[in-house]
């Protein structure tokens, strides 16, 4: 202990240095929005990196999981692009190109971190900036649903707001009658498997086992899959009807998703969205 004094008093100054220096730098990213920022960015960087190198071996082992994913996936691309290219020669067929004019890409990107297990759950994936990711883009699984939205966004990496997140909330239908709600997680004792289907007009029938799919209404292309109805005349404190609902998507096991470009996205926020003249 005597020692460990005599080191102390000998160099107080380098120590002095080293605390002064930290309060320094913390006060100035405190402070400034811009250092913030660049802290932030930094941090996620570092931090993304170091959970994709530790998420390797984790990969490898729902490999066969993943494979068996994308294989099915595969054969229904192949079988949609076979009934596209199959034409009956006996009839005039019209092939309009409507390649250039299509509203929604998909980009697919690697989970490099997930949690399923807390309040809001955030998951990070592989895709940034370079690769035109924005904030508020819309993100889904490769074959059962939705994911989320993005959140933050640096060069290399991006946050995903998942649907297990208290803020999280999709405009969905019942697929039968095209009847909207709003789709929500969280008041099912956080089950990550469940969640909630809400503010359905009062006089819309649902029955268990009812499909419900995306809007379209809002950042997500019409028709992608959520969930079936499992319990229905949920009880609330609104004139709405809600119901819960099991989700397609197991978000433990998410490995890959895809980020949904929307090429009319920054033009519909402009239009609806316009800049009020100077009062």
């Amino acid at each position: 202990m005597r020692n460990l004094w005599i080191f102390i008093s000998r160099y107080n100054a380098f120590f002095l240095f080293i605390i002064f220096f930290t309060i320094g730098v913390f006060l100035t990213v405190k402070n400034n929005a811009y250092q913030r920022s660049a802290t932030l960015n930094s941090t996620n960087e570092i931090v993304g990196t170091a959970y994709e190198r530790l998420n390797v071996f984790k990969r490898y082992m729902n490999l066969g999981m993943v494979n068996d994913s994308l294989a099915a996936e595969n054969a229904k691309l192949k079988t949609q692009l076979l009934r596209v290219t199959t034409v009956d020669s006996a009839k005039n067929v019209t092939v309009i190109d409507t390649v250039t004019n299509q509203q929604y890409t998909y980009l697919p990107a690697k989970v490099v971190k997930n949690s399923v297990t807390l309040r809001n759950n955030v998951m990070t994936v592989n895709k940034g900036t370079v690769d035109g990711i924005e904030t508020g883009m819309a993100v889904i699984s490769p074959q059962k649903g939705v994911v989320g939205f993005i959140r933050d966004v640096s060069a290399h990496l991006a946050t995903i707001q998942s649907l297990l997140h208290k803020d999280t909330k999709i405009s969905v239908v019942i697929k039968k009658n095209n009847a909207l709600g709003s789709l929500v997680w969280g008041d099912n004792n956080f089950d990550i498997r469940k969640a909630f289907i809400k503010e359905v007009p009062n006089h819309i029938k649902m029955n268990v086992g009812d499909t419900v799919v995306t809007s379209g209404l809002a950042k997500f292309p019409a028709g992608i899959l959520v969930g079936k109805l499992s319990k229905t005349n949920v009880a609330t404190n609104d004139n709405f009807l809600s119901a819960e609902l099991n989700l397609f998507n197991d978000f433990s096991t998410l490995q890959y998703v895809y980020i949904v470009k929307d090429k009319l996205a920054k033009e519909q926020q402009t239009l609806e969205n316009p800049v009020k003249p100077n009062e």
